[in-house]
């Protein structure tokens, strides 16, 4: 497989595992150390976590929602030697039955993904995650922190 190939591969192998709850296959698309920026949705700061951290924050997260599809688009590749960048457009829905409201929440806007060649494999070494749109029932990120819902 070539390497723009291969690394749009791998970053839509981060959501689709994540959304079929595939946990295992889901940590083996990281490098060892992972800048996870998703400051547009949540502010605070980036965070550096390993595969291991990053599965087990998004099983609690996702894994509380009773679906979520995050679709991932528009890739557009740039590589240099070991290093890349891939741009590309998402559109993130998150079902979650609830009393109080909608039970969807769809998120839409860019990821940036930066990666790196580890083993002879592309790993993906930092996510920055910018939201340019929502709709739908916010709450329903509180409902699935608390562990589902109410």
């Amino acid at each position: 497989m070539d390497d723009r190939a291969e690394i749009v591969e791998v970053c839509t192998r981060m959501a689709v595992h994540a959304d079929r709850r595939e946990w295992d296959e889901l940590a083996e698309v990281f490098a060892p150390a992972v800048t996870l920026d998703y400051t547009s949705l949540n502010g605070g700061e980036p965070g550096v976590l390993t595969p291991a951290e990053i599965v087990a924050a998004w099983s609690g997260f996702l894994g509380a929602f009773d679906a979520t599809q995050h679709l991932v688009t528009n890739h557009l590749v740039t590589a240099a030697g070991d290093s890349a960048v891939c741009t590309a457009s998402f559109q993130a829905t998150h079902v979650l039955a609830n009393r109080f409201g909608s039970p969807l929440w769809t998120l839409g806007g860019d990821y940036e993904f930066h990666l790196v060649r580890v083993e002879g494999s592309w790993k993906i070494a930092g996510v920055v995650m910018t939201v340019v749109w929502a709709d739908g029932n916010k709450d329903l990120l509180a409902l699935a922190a608390a562990g589902g819902a109410s």
